[in-house]
């Protein structure tokens, strides 16, 4: 995994994490922000997908105009716009819904948006790094998660191994969280 971080860190390609809850996906989208000698003081951008519903996700993401919906009472910035020049992550990837997919694969392609409720075109700079711990394989197979889709976010896969199989990290994990702890 470090080989990887070290080797991709420097290009543009889209970045797939995949592998089970607790393995330090977002630590390793974290590295690699921060080993791209362009991109490292720039935004890191980390959403959690799964833990918003389609329509703030697609508003916390692409941002919004006022009036767009109830509530929205000023333009507001998205996370894309945000993180300009920098990364954005995006965790559980799993949790887009299929319209929240055709408008990510939109960024992927053609690297514009829109924000909700606008109809100007804006440009999106930003690395894209994303994570699961779902097999989007299937996923793609089931039809709920777009063919197309996949294979734009999966350029680099980088497979996070569980802790049962690399058992030479437990000493390691809890000496940090003793001195984390202890620290508190």
């Amino acid at each position: 995994v470090y080989h990887i971080i070290d080797s991709v860190a420097s290009t543009n390609a889209t970045i797939l994490i995949t592998g089970q809850s607790g393995t330090g996906k977002g630590l390793v989208a974290k590295a690699i922000h921060e080993s791209d000698v362009s991109r490292k003081n720039k935004p890191f951008i980390e959403i959690s997908c799964g833990a918003l519903s389609e329509t703030l996700l697609e508003s916390e993401l692409f941002g919004h105009v006022k009036g767009a919906f109830t509530g929205a009472i000023k333009d507001k910035e998205g996370r894309f716009e945000y993180a300009n020049g920098g990364t954005i992550f995006l965790d559980e990837i799993d949790a887009f819904s299929p319209s929240l997919q055709v408008k990510l694969l939109r960024v992927l392609q053609d690297g514009v948006f829109e924000r909700v409720g606008d109809n100007v075109t804006r440009k999106a700079d930003a690395r894209i790094i994303v994570a699961t711990n779902r097999q989007l394989t299937e996923l793609v197979e089931k039809g709920t998660f777009r063919e197309d889709l996949y294979y734009r976010i999966n350029v680099i896969a980088i497979q996070m191994p569980a802790l049962e199989e690399r058992k030479e990290d437990i000493d390691a994990i809890v000496k940090h969280y003793i001195l984390k702890y202890s620290q508190q």
